[in-house]
Protein backbone atom coordinates (compact mmCIF):
# COMPACT_ATOMS: atom_id res chain seq x y z
CA UNK A 1 0.00 0.00 0.00
CA UNK A 2 2.69 2.46 1.04
CA UNK A 3 4.42 2.43 -2.37
CA UNK A 4 1.20 3.55 -4.08
CA UNK A 5 0.88 6.37 -1.57
CA UNK A 6 4.41 7.50 -2.38
CA UNK A 7 3.68 7.26 -6.10
CA UNK A 8 0.62 9.47 -5.62
CA UNK A 9 2.59 12.06 -3.64
CA UNK A 10 5.39 12.06 -6.20
CA UNK A 11 2.90 12.48 -9.06
CA UNK A 12 1.03 15.27 -7.30
CA UNK A 13 4.30 17.15 -6.71
CA UNK A 14 5.32 16.71 -10.34
CA UNK A 15 1.91 17.85 -11.58
CA UNK A 16 1.88 20.94 -9.33
CA UNK A 17 5.13 22.43 -10.62
CA UNK A 18 4.46 21.31 -14.20
CA UNK A 19 1.11 23.10 -14.06
CA UNK A 20 2.71 26.21 -12.56
CA UNK A 21 5.32 26.51 -15.31
CA UNK A 22 2.78 25.63 -17.98
CA UNK A 23 0.56 28.37 -16.56
CA UNK A 24 3.33 30.89 -17.10
CA UNK A 25 3.57 29.85 -20.75
CA UNK A 26 -0.20 29.74 -21.20
CA UNK A 27 -0.56 33.30 -19.96
CA UNK A 28 2.77 34.48 -21.36
CA UNK A 29 1.59 33.75 -24.90
CA UNK A 30 -1.07 36.41 -24.47
CA UNK A 31 0.06 38.73 -21.66
CA UNK A 32 3.84 38.35 -21.85
CA UNK A 33 6.23 36.90 -19.29
CA UNK A 34 7.13 40.00 -17.30
CA UNK A 35 7.86 39.80 -13.60
CA UNK A 36 4.33 41.14 -12.94
CA UNK A 37 2.78 38.16 -14.73
CA UNK A 38 5.09 35.78 -12.90
CA UNK A 39 4.29 37.41 -9.55
CA UNK A 40 0.55 37.01 -10.13
CA UNK A 41 0.92 33.35 -11.13
CA UNK A 42 3.26 32.36 -8.31
CA UNK A 43 1.38 34.37 -5.69
CA UNK A 44 -2.03 32.91 -6.47
CA UNK A 45 -0.74 29.37 -6.83
CA UNK A 46 0.89 29.65 -3.40
CA UNK A 47 -2.44 30.81 -2.00
CA UNK A 48 -4.26 27.90 -3.67
CA UNK A 49 -1.68 25.46 -2.29
CA UNK A 50 -2.02 26.93 1.20
CA UNK A 51 -5.78 26.43 1.07
CA UNK A 52 -5.16 22.89 -0.14
CA UNK A 53 -2.78 22.13 2.75
CA UNK A 54 -5.40 23.24 5.25
CA UNK A 55 -8.24 21.37 3.58
CA UNK A 56 -6.11 18.26 3.08
CA UNK A 57 -5.25 17.95 6.76
CA UNK A 58 -8.88 18.25 7.87
CA UNK A 59 -10.12 15.96 5.08
CA UNK A 60 -7.60 13.28 6.03
CA UNK A 61 -8.74 13.33 9.64
CA UNK A 62 -12.36 12.83 8.56
CA UNK A 63 -11.69 10.16 5.93
CA UNK A 64 -8.23 8.62 6.40
CA UNK A 65 -8.25 6.07 3.59
CA UNK A 66 -6.50 5.52 0.28
CA UNK A 67 -9.68 5.66 -1.78
CA UNK A 68 -10.35 9.24 -0.71
CA UNK A 69 -6.72 10.21 -1.32
CA UNK A 70 -6.70 8.97 -4.91
CA UNK A 71 -10.24 10.24 -5.57
CA UNK A 72 -9.14 13.78 -4.66
CA UNK A 73 -6.13 13.57 -6.97
CA UNK A 74 -8.10 12.16 -9.90
CA UNK A 75 -10.52 15.08 -9.69
CA UNK A 76 -7.49 17.38 -9.64
CA UNK A 77 -6.26 15.62 -12.80
CA UNK A 78 -9.60 16.18 -14.51
CA UNK A 79 -9.56 19.89 -13.79
CA UNK A 80 -5.96 20.16 -15.01
CA UNK A 81 -7.15 18.71 -18.31
CA UNK A 82 -10.02 21.19 -18.44
CA UNK A 83 -7.75 24.25 -18.05
CA UNK A 84 -6.59 24.55 -21.68
CA UNK A 85 -10.06 23.79 -23.03
CA UNK A 86 -11.79 26.35 -20.83
CA UNK A 87 -9.07 28.99 -21.09
CA UNK A 88 -8.60 28.94 -24.87
CA UNK A 89 -11.71 30.97 -25.84
CA UNK A 90 -10.99 33.41 -22.99
CA UNK A 91 -7.40 33.89 -24.14
CA UNK A 92 -8.37 34.29 -27.79
CA UNK A 93 -10.71 37.05 -26.65
CA UNK A 94 -7.86 38.53 -24.59
CA UNK A 95 -5.62 38.52 -27.65
CA UNK A 96 -8.09 40.70 -29.54
CA UNK A 97 -8.48 42.97 -26.51
CA UNK A 98 -4.68 43.29 -26.25
CA UNK A 99 -4.42 44.33 -29.91
CA UNK A 100 -7.09 46.96 -29.35
CA UNK A 101 -5.65 48.06 -25.97
CA UNK A 102 -8.90 47.28 -24.11
CA UNK A 103 -7.52 47.29 -20.58
CA UNK A 104 -10.59 46.10 -18.68
CA UNK A 105 -11.04 43.13 -21.01
CA UNK A 106 -7.36 42.20 -20.75
CA UNK A 107 -7.37 42.28 -16.94
CA UNK A 108 -10.67 40.40 -16.76
CA UNK A 109 -9.41 37.67 -19.07
CA UNK A 110 -6.15 37.38 -17.13
CA UNK A 111 -7.90 36.97 -13.79
CA UNK A 112 -10.49 34.59 -15.24
CA UNK A 113 -7.79 32.21 -16.41
CA UNK A 114 -5.96 32.40 -13.09
CA UNK A 115 -9.19 31.47 -11.31
CA UNK A 116 -9.35 28.30 -13.44
CA UNK A 117 -6.25 27.10 -11.60
CA UNK A 118 -7.85 27.43 -8.17
CA UNK A 119 -9.62 24.06 -8.10
CA UNK A 120 -6.87 21.74 -9.44
CA UNK A 121 -4.05 23.42 -7.49
CA UNK A 122 -6.06 23.43 -4.27
CA UNK A 123 -6.83 19.75 -4.72
CA UNK A 124 -3.18 18.97 -5.47
CA UNK A 125 -2.22 20.87 -2.33
CA UNK A 126 -4.17 18.36 -0.23
CA UNK A 127 -1.85 15.50 -1.24
CA UNK A 128 1.07 15.91 1.15
CA UNK A 129 -0.83 16.49 4.43
CA UNK A 130 -3.28 13.75 3.48
CA UNK A 131 -0.39 11.38 2.77
CA UNK A 132 1.27 12.20 6.08
CA UNK A 133 -1.94 11.22 7.88
CA UNK A 134 -2.16 7.92 5.98
CA UNK A 135 1.52 7.08 6.46
CA UNK A 136 1.67 7.96 10.15
CA UNK A 137 1.94 4.78 12.23
CA UNK A 138 3.14 6.14 15.58
CA UNK A 139 4.06 9.49 17.08
CA UNK A 140 7.68 8.50 17.62
CA UNK A 141 8.38 8.63 13.86
CA UNK A 142 5.98 11.44 12.94
CA UNK A 143 8.73 13.86 11.96
CA UNK A 144 10.58 11.25 9.92
CA UNK A 145 7.37 10.26 8.11
CA UNK A 146 6.45 13.85 7.29
CA UNK A 147 9.98 14.55 6.08
CA UNK A 148 9.91 11.53 3.77
CA UNK A 149 6.53 12.54 2.29
CA UNK A 150 7.64 16.10 1.58
CA UNK A 151 10.97 14.87 0.17
CA UNK A 152 9.15 12.64 -2.31
CA UNK A 153 6.80 15.48 -3.21
CA UNK A 154 9.71 17.87 -3.75
CA UNK A 155 11.57 15.40 -5.96
CA UNK A 156 8.40 15.08 -8.01
CA UNK A 157 8.18 18.88 -8.27
CA UNK A 158 11.80 19.02 -9.43
CA UNK A 159 11.18 16.48 -12.19
CA UNK A 160 7.87 18.11 -13.16
CA UNK A 161 9.59 21.46 -13.58
CA UNK A 162 12.26 20.28 -15.99
CA UNK A 163 10.00 17.82 -17.79
CA UNK A 164 7.46 20.51 -18.66
CA UNK A 165 9.90 23.31 -19.52
CA UNK A 166 12.61 21.40 -21.37
CA UNK A 167 10.68 18.56 -23.00
CA UNK A 168 6.90 18.75 -23.09
CA UNK A 169 6.25 22.41 -23.93
CA UNK A 170 8.87 22.63 -26.73
CA UNK A 171 7.79 19.31 -28.27
CA UNK A 172 4.00 19.17 -27.89
CA UNK A 173 3.06 22.74 -26.87
CA UNK A 174 1.48 24.29 -23.79
CA UNK A 175 -2.10 23.07 -24.25
CA UNK A 176 -1.10 19.47 -24.82
CA UNK A 177 1.30 19.65 -21.89
CA UNK A 178 -1.71 20.26 -19.65
CA UNK A 179 -3.48 17.30 -21.26
CA UNK A 180 -0.40 15.09 -20.75
CA UNK A 181 -0.12 16.11 -17.08
CA UNK A 182 -3.81 15.36 -16.62
CA UNK A 183 -3.62 11.92 -18.24
CA UNK A 184 -0.44 10.98 -16.36
CA UNK A 185 -1.92 11.88 -12.97
CA UNK A 186 -5.18 10.14 -13.90
CA UNK A 187 -3.31 6.95 -14.78
CA UNK A 188 -1.47 6.99 -11.45
CA UNK A 189 -4.74 7.49 -9.58
CA UNK A 190 -6.52 4.71 -11.47
CA UNK A 191 -3.67 2.32 -10.64
CA UNK A 192 -3.76 3.49 -7.02
CA UNK A 193 -7.53 2.98 -6.75
CA UNK A 194 -7.30 -0.48 -8.25
CA UNK A 195 -4.46 -1.51 -5.96
CA UNK A 196 -5.74 0.01 -2.72
CA UNK A 197 -9.52 -0.16 -3.15
CA UNK A 198 -10.94 -2.34 -5.94
CA UNK A 199 -11.36 -2.63 -9.69
CA UNK A 200 -14.96 -1.51 -9.30
CA UNK A 201 -13.85 1.69 -7.53
CA UNK A 202 -11.39 2.37 -10.34
CA UNK A 203 -13.97 1.87 -13.11
CA UNK A 204 -16.17 4.58 -11.58
CA UNK A 205 -13.61 7.17 -12.72
CA UNK A 206 -12.70 5.71 -16.11
CA UNK A 207 -14.87 8.26 -17.90
CA UNK A 208 -12.53 11.08 -16.86
CA UNK A 209 -9.53 10.37 -19.15
CA UNK A 210 -11.91 9.50 -22.00
CA UNK A 211 -13.62 12.87 -21.61
CA UNK A 212 -10.31 14.76 -21.54
CA UNK A 213 -9.06 12.98 -24.66
CA UNK A 214 -12.29 13.58 -26.59
CA UNK A 215 -12.48 17.25 -25.60
CA UNK A 216 -8.82 17.79 -26.50
CA UNK A 217 -9.45 16.60 -30.05
CA UNK A 218 -12.49 18.85 -30.32
CA UNK A 219 -11.11 21.95 -28.64
CA UNK A 220 -7.41 22.20 -29.51
CA UNK A 221 -7.42 22.38 -33.31
CA UNK A 222 -6.31 25.40 -35.32
CA UNK A 223 -4.13 28.34 -34.32
CA UNK A 224 -4.06 29.61 -30.76
CA UNK A 225 -4.52 33.25 -31.72
CA UNK A 226 -6.88 35.01 -34.08
CA UNK A 227 -4.41 37.15 -36.02
CA UNK A 228 -4.12 38.11 -39.64
CA UNK A 229 -2.13 35.90 -42.00
CA UNK A 230 -0.65 33.37 -39.55
CA UNK A 231 1.67 30.97 -41.39
CA UNK A 232 3.59 29.60 -38.40
CA UNK A 233 2.74 29.02 -34.77
CA UNK A 234 5.25 27.25 -32.55
CA UNK A 235 6.54 27.06 -29.00
CA UNK A 236 10.03 26.68 -27.62
CA UNK A 237 11.47 26.52 -24.14
CA UNK A 238 11.73 30.32 -24.27
CA UNK A 239 8.98 31.75 -26.47
CA UNK A 240 5.64 31.45 -28.16
CA UNK A 241 6.59 32.06 -31.80
CA UNK A 242 4.30 33.39 -34.49
CA UNK A 243 4.97 34.35 -38.11
CA UNK A 244 2.42 36.38 -40.04
CA UNK A 245 2.33 37.08 -43.75
CA UNK A 246 0.72 40.44 -44.50
CA UNK A 247 0.93 42.05 -47.94
CA UNK A 248 3.93 39.83 -48.80
CA UNK A 249 5.77 40.84 -45.62
CA UNK A 250 6.76 38.06 -43.25
CA UNK A 251 6.63 39.32 -39.66
CA UNK A 252 8.03 37.60 -36.57
CA UNK A 253 6.17 38.13 -33.32
CA UNK A 254 6.90 36.58 -29.93
CA UNK A 255 4.75 35.89 -26.88
CA UNK A 256 1.96 38.46 -26.61
CA UNK A 257 2.89 39.75 -30.08
CA UNK A 258 3.19 43.49 -29.48
CA UNK A 259 6.63 43.87 -31.06
CA UNK A 260 8.01 42.99 -34.48
CA UNK A 261 11.28 41.12 -34.02
CA UNK A 262 12.12 40.40 -37.66
CA UNK A 263 10.68 41.25 -41.05
CA UNK A 264 11.29 40.25 -44.64
CA UNK A 265 9.88 40.89 -48.12
CA UNK A 266 10.69 39.19 -51.43
CA UNK A 267 11.69 42.46 -53.14
CA UNK A 268 11.96 45.19 -50.50
CA UNK A 269 15.19 45.62 -48.52
CA UNK A 270 14.55 48.75 -46.44
CA UNK A 271 11.92 48.42 -43.71
CA UNK A 272 12.39 51.86 -42.11
CA UNK A 273 13.06 50.28 -38.73
CA UNK A 274 15.89 49.96 -36.28
CA UNK A 275 17.40 46.88 -37.93
CA UNK A 276 19.43 48.83 -40.49
CA UNK A 277 21.08 51.03 -37.87
CA UNK A 278 23.73 48.35 -37.41
CA UNK A 279 24.95 49.71 -40.77
CA UNK A 280 25.35 53.26 -39.42
CA UNK A 281 27.60 52.22 -36.54
CA UNK A 282 31.06 52.19 -38.21
CA UNK A 283 30.55 55.64 -39.71
CA UNK A 284 30.74 57.39 -36.35
CA UNK A 285 34.50 57.02 -36.79
CA UNK A 286 36.59 59.59 -38.63
CA UNK A 287 36.02 59.82 -42.37
CA UNK A 288 36.57 58.18 -44.67
CA UNK A 289 35.52 54.77 -43.37
CA UNK A 290 36.08 52.16 -46.07
CA UNK A 291 33.55 49.34 -46.49
CA UNK A 292 36.39 46.84 -46.50
CA UNK A 293 37.48 47.98 -43.02
CA UNK A 294 34.42 46.24 -41.56
CA UNK A 295 35.78 42.74 -41.14
CA UNK A 296 33.64 41.23 -38.37
CA UNK A 297 30.20 42.00 -36.88
CA UNK A 298 28.43 40.42 -33.91
CA UNK A 299 24.66 40.56 -33.45
CA UNK A 300 23.46 39.65 -29.95
CA UNK A 301 19.80 38.76 -30.32
CA UNK A 302 19.76 37.59 -33.94
CA UNK A 303 16.05 36.64 -34.03
CA UNK A 304 15.05 35.91 -37.65
CA UNK A 305 18.11 37.68 -39.04
CA UNK A 306 16.81 40.99 -40.42
CA UNK A 307 19.78 42.99 -39.10
CA UNK A 308 22.21 40.35 -40.32
CA UNK A 309 20.64 40.31 -43.77
CA UNK A 310 20.91 44.09 -44.08
CA UNK A 311 24.45 44.12 -42.72
CA UNK A 312 25.41 41.54 -45.33
CA UNK A 313 24.15 43.82 -48.11
CA UNK A 314 26.15 46.77 -46.76
CA UNK A 315 29.33 44.88 -45.86
CA UNK A 316 29.50 41.84 -48.17
CA UNK A 317 32.99 40.78 -47.08
CA UNK A 318 32.38 40.95 -43.31
CA UNK A 319 32.15 37.87 -41.13
CA UNK A 320 28.87 38.00 -39.19
CA UNK A 321 28.40 36.15 -35.90
CA UNK A 322 24.81 35.86 -34.69
CA UNK A 323 23.91 34.93 -31.12
CA UNK A 324 20.37 33.74 -30.39
CA UNK A 325 19.33 31.71 -27.36
CA UNK A 326 16.19 30.27 -29.01
CA UNK A 327 16.95 27.69 -31.68
CA UNK A 328 13.35 27.58 -32.89
CA UNK A 329 13.52 31.28 -33.77
CA UNK A 330 16.58 30.46 -35.89
CA UNK A 331 14.53 27.75 -37.63
CA UNK A 332 11.89 30.38 -38.44
CA UNK A 333 14.65 32.69 -39.69
CA UNK A 334 15.86 30.03 -42.13
CA UNK A 335 12.38 29.30 -43.42
CA UNK A 336 10.72 32.71 -43.52
CA UNK A 337 13.30 35.51 -43.23
CA UNK A 338 16.06 34.71 -45.68
CA UNK A 339 18.60 33.63 -43.10
CA UNK A 340 19.32 30.51 -45.16
CA UNK A 341 20.80 32.67 -47.92
CA UNK A 342 23.09 34.59 -45.57
CA UNK A 343 26.50 33.32 -44.53
CA UNK A 344 26.10 33.89 -40.78
CA UNK A 345 27.93 32.02 -38.04
CA UNK A 346 25.09 31.15 -35.70
CA UNK A 347 25.61 30.47 -31.99
CA UNK A 348 22.53 29.15 -30.20
CA UNK A 349 23.43 30.29 -26.70
CA UNK A 350 23.06 33.15 -24.28
CA UNK A 351 24.57 36.28 -25.81
CA UNK A 352 26.61 37.32 -22.78
CA UNK A 353 28.09 33.87 -22.38
CA UNK A 354 28.80 33.68 -26.09
CA UNK A 355 30.49 37.05 -26.50
CA UNK A 356 32.55 36.51 -23.35
CA UNK A 357 33.81 33.07 -24.33
CA UNK A 358 35.29 33.88 -27.72
CA UNK A 359 38.48 35.63 -28.74
CA UNK A 360 37.13 37.58 -31.72
CA UNK A 361 37.53 41.30 -32.15
CA UNK A 362 34.66 43.11 -33.85
CA UNK A 363 34.25 46.40 -35.67
CA UNK A 364 30.54 46.37 -34.75
CA UNK A 365 28.66 44.68 -31.92
CA UNK A 366 24.89 45.05 -32.13
CA UNK A 367 22.73 44.28 -29.07
CA UNK A 368 19.14 43.68 -30.10
CA UNK A 369 17.67 41.78 -27.16
CA UNK A 370 15.44 44.40 -25.52
CA UNK A 371 11.65 44.57 -25.80
CA UNK A 372 10.03 46.10 -22.69
CA UNK A 373 9.07 44.67 -20.32
CA UNK A 374 11.29 41.70 -21.28
CA UNK A 375 14.73 43.11 -20.72
CA UNK A 376 17.42 40.53 -19.89
CA UNK A 377 18.99 42.47 -17.05
CA UNK A 378 22.35 40.70 -17.39
CA UNK A 379 22.69 42.38 -20.81
CA UNK A 380 22.26 45.86 -19.32
CA UNK A 381 25.05 46.10 -16.78
CA UNK A 382 28.37 47.87 -16.60
CA UNK A 383 30.15 44.53 -16.37
CA UNK A 384 28.45 43.28 -19.55
CA UNK A 385 29.27 46.42 -21.52
CA UNK A 386 32.85 46.19 -20.29
CA UNK A 387 32.99 42.72 -21.85
CA UNK A 388 31.58 44.18 -25.07
CA UNK A 389 34.16 46.98 -24.97
CA UNK A 390 36.96 44.42 -24.64
CA UNK A 391 35.75 42.57 -27.75
CA UNK A 392 35.72 45.66 -29.98
CA UNK A 393 38.64 46.70 -32.14
CA UNK A 394 40.18 50.15 -31.63
CA UNK A 395 37.67 51.58 -34.12
CA UNK A 396 34.84 49.37 -32.86
CA UNK A 397 31.30 50.61 -32.22
CA UNK A 398 28.49 49.29 -30.04
CA UNK A 399 24.95 49.75 -31.38
CA UNK A 400 21.97 48.89 -29.24
CA UNK A 401 18.25 49.17 -29.90
CA UNK A 402 16.18 50.43 -26.96
CA UNK A 403 12.42 50.80 -26.93
CA UNK A 404 10.78 53.82 -25.35
CA UNK A 405 7.14 54.71 -24.71
CA UNK A 406 6.47 58.24 -25.95
CA UNK A 407 8.17 60.53 -23.39
CA UNK A 408 8.96 57.66 -21.01
CA UNK A 409 12.74 57.42 -21.45
CA UNK A 410 13.81 55.95 -18.11
CA UNK A 411 15.28 52.77 -19.55
CA UNK A 412 16.97 54.60 -22.41
CA UNK A 413 18.56 57.18 -20.10
CA UNK A 414 19.88 54.57 -17.68
CA UNK A 415 21.38 52.49 -20.45
CA UNK A 416 23.01 55.62 -21.85
CA UNK A 417 24.57 56.45 -18.47
CA UNK A 418 25.75 52.85 -17.99
CA UNK A 419 27.33 52.64 -21.45
CA UNK A 420 28.78 56.15 -21.27
CA UNK A 421 30.61 55.22 -18.06
CA UNK A 422 32.72 52.79 -20.13
CA UNK A 423 32.86 54.03 -23.72
CA UNK A 424 34.68 57.12 -24.92
CA UNK A 425 31.83 58.64 -26.94
CA UNK A 426 28.11 57.83 -26.70
CA UNK A 427 25.15 58.97 -28.81
CA UNK A 428 21.35 58.56 -28.87
CA UNK A 429 19.33 58.53 -32.09
CA UNK A 430 15.51 58.62 -31.93
CA UNK A 431 14.08 56.87 -34.95
CA UNK A 432 11.13 58.87 -36.30
CA UNK A 433 7.63 57.36 -36.34
CA UNK A 434 8.71 54.51 -34.07
CA UNK A 435 9.06 53.78 -30.36
CA UNK A 436 12.72 52.95 -30.92
CA UNK A 437 15.88 54.75 -29.98
CA UNK A 438 19.36 53.55 -30.84
CA UNK A 439 22.44 54.06 -28.69
CA UNK A 440 25.80 54.18 -30.45
CA UNK A 441 29.01 54.03 -28.42
CA UNK A 442 32.53 54.17 -29.79
CA UNK A 443 35.72 52.87 -28.28
CA UNK A 444 37.75 55.75 -29.73
CA UNK A 445 37.04 59.45 -29.41
CA UNK A 446 34.54 60.38 -32.14
CA UNK A 447 32.09 63.10 -33.10
CA UNK A 448 28.60 63.14 -34.56
CA UNK A 449 30.05 65.27 -37.35
CA UNK A 450 32.00 62.22 -38.48
CA UNK A 451 28.67 60.72 -39.48
CA UNK A 452 27.95 63.69 -41.75
CA UNK A 453 31.42 63.64 -43.26
CA UNK A 454 31.17 59.93 -44.01
CA UNK A 455 27.75 60.44 -45.56
CA UNK A 456 29.13 63.06 -47.93
CA UNK A 457 31.93 60.72 -49.00
CA UNK A 458 29.61 57.75 -49.43
CA UNK A 459 26.96 59.71 -51.34
CA UNK A 460 29.52 60.55 -54.03
CA UNK A 461 30.31 56.87 -54.62
CA UNK A 462 27.90 55.29 -57.16
CA UNK A 463 28.84 51.78 -55.97
CA UNK A 464 27.66 52.28 -52.39
CA UNK A 465 24.59 50.25 -51.49
CA UNK A 466 21.59 52.59 -51.06
CA UNK A 467 20.71 50.92 -47.75
CA UNK A 468 23.84 52.49 -46.22
CA UNK A 469 22.76 55.98 -47.26
CA UNK A 470 19.22 55.31 -46.03
CA UNK A 471 20.52 54.27 -42.61
CA UNK A 472 22.66 57.41 -42.28
CA UNK A 473 19.82 59.64 -43.48
CA UNK A 474 17.66 58.27 -40.67
CA UNK A 475 20.38 58.68 -38.04
CA UNK A 476 21.99 62.05 -38.79
CA UNK A 477 19.02 64.40 -38.23
CA UNK A 478 17.74 62.53 -35.20
CA UNK A 479 20.74 62.58 -32.85
CA UNK A 480 19.53 63.67 -29.41
CA UNK A 481 21.26 65.62 -26.64
CA UNK A 482 22.67 63.40 -23.89
CA UNK A 483 20.31 62.82 -20.95
CA UNK A 484 21.17 64.22 -17.54
CA UNK A 485 19.48 61.53 -15.45
CA UNK A 486 19.53 57.75 -15.23
CA UNK A 487 21.02 54.90 -13.20
CA UNK A 488 24.24 53.04 -13.82
CA UNK A 489 23.30 49.36 -13.91
CA UNK A 490 25.68 46.83 -12.38
CA UNK A 491 25.59 43.07 -11.92
CA UNK A 492 24.85 43.74 -8.27
CA UNK A 493 22.05 46.25 -8.86
CA UNK A 494 20.13 46.62 -12.09
CA UNK A 495 16.52 47.69 -11.36
CA UNK A 496 15.45 47.13 -14.96
CA UNK A 497 12.05 45.63 -14.09
CA UNK A 498 11.28 48.53 -11.76
CA UNK A 499 12.02 51.05 -14.51
CA UNK A 500 10.10 49.23 -17.25
CA UNK A 501 7.11 48.63 -14.97
CA UNK A 502 7.06 52.33 -14.11
CA UNK A 503 7.16 53.21 -17.82
CA UNK A 504 4.24 50.90 -18.57
CA UNK A 505 2.13 52.11 -15.63
CA UNK A 506 2.76 55.74 -16.52
CA UNK A 507 1.67 55.03 -20.08
CA UNK A 508 -1.53 53.25 -19.02
CA UNK A 509 -2.51 56.20 -16.85
CA UNK A 510 -1.52 58.84 -19.39
CA UNK A 511 -3.71 60.96 -21.64
CA UNK A 512 -2.13 59.31 -24.68
CA UNK A 513 -3.42 55.90 -23.60
CA UNK A 514 -6.88 57.30 -22.89
CA UNK A 515 -6.92 58.73 -26.40
CA UNK A 516 -6.35 55.22 -27.79
CA UNK A 517 -9.42 53.80 -26.05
Amino acid sequence: MRRYLYLGVFSAGAATLAVEFSASRLLGNYFGSSNLVWAAIIGLILIYLSVGYSIGGKWADRSPNYETFFAILIWAALFVGVIPLASRPILIFASSAFDQMQTASMIGSFLSVLILFSIPITLLGTASPFAVRLALENNDTAGQTAGKIYTISTIGSFIGTFLSVLILIPIIGTYRTFISISLFLTLVCLIGLWATASLKKMLVYLWMPILVIVLSFIGLGGFDKKAQGIILEDESAYNYIQVQQINEYNILRLNEGQGIHSISHPTQLDFNGYWKQVISAPFFNKAPVEITQIERIAILGLAGGTSANQARLAFPEAVIDGYEIDGKIIDAGYKYFGLDGNDVNIFIEDARWGITHNDNQYQVICVDAYTPPYIPWHLTTKEFFTQVFDHLSDEGVLVINVARIFEERGLLNSLYQTIDSIFTSTYIVDLPETFNSVIFATRSSTSEYNLIENYIVLASDPNIHPLILSALEAAIPNIQPPPSDGYIFTDDKAPVEWITNEMIFNFFFSERFEALQ
